[in-house]
């Protein structure tokens, strides 16, 4: 599956890093990477991550 992040709505918080950590973590300048793609075994977790963005930024494709 595709996870997209839109990235002119996140601001950085880190709360998807707590629900999603294989997928989701935050650089050294404290800024939001991701792996695009991901495994099925992990949508849980993705989309609890969708669920606690306070932007609603996170979405998954497929």
């Amino acid at each position: 599956m595709r996870v997209v992040v839109d990235k002119s709505k996140c601001q950085d918080h880190g709360q998807c890093v707590f629900a999603a950590p294989d997928v989701f973590r935050l650089d050294d300048q404290g800024r939001l990477v991701h792996d695009t793609e991901a495994e099925e075994a992990v949508r849980d977790a993705i989309e609890d991550a969708a669920d606690v963005c306070p932007m609603q930024a996170i979405r998954i494709e497929g």
